[in-house]
């Protein structure tokens, strides 16, 4: 195929998406779906809650059942939750899902285990 028939076919492509993309829009299910979302999210941020943590409560035997099939599927350990940490000293920002970080470390050194994981700012999965 030449670059300019390429090009027309790909432009006709787009033209489709788009015209599909508009009538999506104008669906009331999809109003209704997308505010409904947009609730949801605004009131798990005031509550300063998770999807897990929604999931986990309105399905609490649910919930369990995908984690554990994930870690039988992918053969191996699930994956450690990320800290992310601040120096309050030098504004420093550290994100790391495992004890060995090198600045981690040099901050435990120098301040203390305790002192450094004070510095948590919040843990994410």
């Amino acid at each position: 195929m030449s670059l300019l028939n390429d090009y027309m076919h790909k432009e006709q492509m787009l033209k489709q998406l788009t015209e599909e993309l508009h009538k999506m829009e104008n669906d009331n299910r999809l109003k209704s779906e997308l505010e409904f979302k947009e609730k949801l999210e605004a009131l798990m941020k005031e509550y300063g809650k998770s999807a897990a943590d929604v999931i986990e409560l309105v399905d609490p035997k649910g919930a369990a059942r995908p984690a554990a099939a994930k870690t039988e599927s992918s053969g191996g350990r699930r994956k450690r939750k990320l800290k992310i940490y601040k120096n309050p000293n030098t504004g420093e920002v550290v994100e790391t899902r495992g004890g060995n970080q090198k600045t981690l470390k040099a901050w435990k050194d120098e301040y203390g285990n305790d002192t450094v994981e004070s510095w948590l700012v919040r843990v994410e999965e």
